[in-house]
């Protein structure tokens, strides 16, 4: 079900380039003290978990799982504004690190991507069996969002009872693109260059031995990298059949959990058009909220520019505690 949503952006950040860079910016000194850890993977691999605490094997604390967006961490904005919101509300929040993406560099070279589902697929199966009495939802950002979709439609069963995804590229081929027009180029170049960065990393130690540095650093877009690195390193033909068997869009329909989407349809990362182009079969627990402005992961209310609301803090953990 489409609808609409009473999030009204502050009145001094009505542009979709302010909400997106501005909210990173005014989140900057803010932390949260978390627990860190690594998760081993069922190829001998490991990710990086953050905990806002550790479970209690005796409560019923709910836990609440996040997956960031691409080349985020525990230190991105949104995960640190929604790991405090979790806590405050008296539940367990736990980020979930994809490969490469926390503190240390991983054994193999596969890369993380928008249809990766193998680790929280693990990790979830973990949690199950671990703290089974415990009410879980999980959360997804950006690709994290992708992710989570993905993963909630293949697997008949989860221990997940609700889930909600943000600003998720769900057409995985018309956001690439999308992201190489006008300013949005401005944000591709900078994800871009971290993939790079990164995947030389990997380069140089030995790890991706079929890829030339020269040629990683000629890319110039987001479609260009997943073509020659994401696609074929994760046993993908080039960055089409990659993006054609990773969107999400195609997995909603399987989804069993009650799910609130958020979209904004001036997002520069993503494709409205393709977005909203939903499966006419769409379970009707599937609450997908259209925003006309609110920027990638912004969502940035309130009247007092030094007192800001972020309203992903207080809209995802009223939906969930429906659920839990």
């Amino acid at each position: 079900m489409i609808s609409a949503s009473q999030f009204k952006p502050a009145w001094w950040l009505s542009n979709a380039h302010s909400q997106t860079m501005l909210a990173k910016y005014l989140k900057r000194k803010q932390h949260v003290s978390l627990i860190t850890e690594k998760f081993s993977t069922s190829d001998g691999d490991f990710v990086e978990l953050a905990w806002t605490e550790k479970p209690n094997e005796h409560d019923i604390k709910p836990i609440v799982v996040l997956l960031h967006g691409l080349e985020g961490s525990k230190d991105s904005h949104y995960a640190k504004g929604m790991l405090q919101a979790i806590k405050a509300q008296g539940w367990c929040g736990v980020l979930m690190h994809f490969r490469g993406c926390g503190e240390f560099q991983n054994r193999f070279g596969a890369s993380y991507h928008s249809g990766d589902t193998k680790d929280i697929h693990h990790f979830s199966q973990w949690l199950a069996k671990q703290y089974p009495n415990h009410p879980k939802a999980l959360v997804g950002f950006s690709l994290g969002g992708n992710v989570t979709i993905k993963y909630l439609g293949e697997v008949e069963q989860s221990p997940f009872k609700v889930a909600s995804v943000i600003c998720a590229p769900l057409d995985l081929a018309s956001c690439s693109l999308r992201i190489s027009q006008g300013f949005s180029k401005v944000y591709e170049n900078y994800l871009l260059n971290m993939l790079k960065n990164s995947t030389i990393e990997k380069i140089n130690a030995k790890k991706l031995p079929q890829l030339c540095e020269k040629k990683i650093t000629s890319l110039s877009s987001i479609w260009q990298f997943d073509d020659y690195v994401t696609g074929p390193i994760n046993g993908f033909e080039d960055a089409q059949d990659y993006y054609q068997q990773s969107s999400g869009k195609q997995f909603l329909s399987h989804v069993n959990q009650p799910c609130l989407i958020i979209h904004a349809q001036d997002d520069p990362f993503l494709s409205h058009q393709h977005i909203i182009d939903l499966p006419a079969n769409l379970p009707a627990h599937i609450k997908f909220e259209v925003i006309p402005k609110g920027g990638h992961v912004g969502f940035i209310a309130g009247n007092n520019p030094f007192r800001p609301v972020f309203w992903l803090e207080q809209r995802i953990p009223a939906f969930l505690s429906e659920h839990l």
